[in-house]
């Protein structure tokens, strides 16, 4: 082996090493590498559907850019690696995004991952029915710092229960949710698809509510860059906000073929991300990704009323839309 190689194999395998999940297919840190005049950019994210726009590192044929996916089980492990800059980039709920630019975090978000997209999902045993069937019931949300935490408490409160009082609301990892409710270690949870539509599949849970029932059109997940991304690449990162913009529009008209190509990033059933985009239309959508001052300011009330951190940031310092704009619009 000559050394320019030995030296290839050898960094991707300590970037490996040192950020868990790491893929090591397209868009790898050797690839980037050998094509010097590319720029890769590490994103984190976690498999579910709300980070879909991703298999456009695999898709999209960018001049300029080699988009790394760097899986994570938990979202604070996601958080982490932005925050400390062992990745580039990441796809975050919007309350942990809000929080962890309140705490200093150089990060600015770009692009909305999507709309819509969770569910509250009980246990299939008859028992819970309704909202109101909760009372006294475990609950599990992906993070207090979550959209998920935000929807559960409005909708409880919009059927007269008090979250604080009247449910156990805890903190899961999303890929630990349905066996925790086949196992009757909690009663129901709220997270991203797929893991509703795969508890119903498998018989142990069913849907009680979407979350665009709950809050229509909502936002949830959003992807944040390092400041030092944006100042240094700000052409890449046009290059990378107008991928994820066709690749938007690719999974509103062609569903099919996108949950066929969500395998190798997700690592779920085919046939369950078939579900999810399509059953029924609206309950994931990739419509309208502008970050728009309207729906973080609607956000920030919700965790100012619940009394999480992260309602005080300047919404026109996080926001840069500009990038979205020029690939949305033109």
């Amino acid at each position: 082996m000559n050394r320019r190689n030995f030296l290839l194999k050898t960094g991707a395998a300590l970037l490996a090493a040192q950020i868990p999940g790491v893929l090591t297919g397209a868009g790898n840190f050797a690839t980037a590498i050998a094509g010097a005049s590319k720029v890769t950019l590490k994103i984190g994210y976690l498999p579910i559907t709300d980070h879909l726009l991703l298999i456009a590192a695999f898709r999209e044929k960018f001049k300029n850019l080699v988009i790394q996916p760097v899986k994570f089980s938990s979202w604070p492990e996601n958080a982490e690696a932005l925050k400390a800059g062992a990745v580039d980039g990441s796809f975050l709920l919007t309350p942990m995004s809000l929080t962890l630019r309140e705490k200093g975090a150089p990060v600015k978000v770009v692009l909305l991952g999507h709309r819509n997209g969770s569910a509250i999902t009980v246990k299939n045993n008859g028992e819970i029915n309704t909202i109101k069937d909760l009372k006294g019931k475990t609950i599990a949300v992906p993070s207090q710092f979550s959209t998920h935490n935000i929807l559960l408490r409005k909708i409880v409160a919009e059927n007269g229960l008090d979250a604080a009082r009247d449910v156990k609301i805890i903190d899961m990892p999303p890929p630990e949710m349905v066996v925790a409710l086949a196992t009757g270690r909690i009663n129901g949870y709220i997270v991203a698809e797929p893991f509703g539509f795969q508890a119903e599949s498998q018989k142990i849970g069913k849907v009680l509510m979407l979350s665009k029932d709950i809050w229509p059109n909502h936002i949830c997940c959003v992807l944040n860059l390092r400041e030092s991304v944006i100042s240094k690449y700000p052409e890449v990162v046009q290059e990378l906000v107008s991928g994820l913009s066709r690749t938007a529009k690719f999974i509103e008209a062609n569903p099919l073929q996108a949950a066929k190509e969500s395998v190798s990033l997700l690592g779920q059933k085919q046939e369950i991300i078939e579900k999810v985009l399509t059953t029924p239309a609206d309950r994931l959508t990739f419509n309208n990704l502008l970050p728009d001052l309207a729906d973080f300011s609607a956000t920030q009330r919700y965790m100012k009323s619940y009394g999480l951190p992260g309602s005080g940031v300047d919404l026109k310092a996080y926001l840069d839309n500009s990038f979205a704009k020029r690939a949305l619009h033109g």
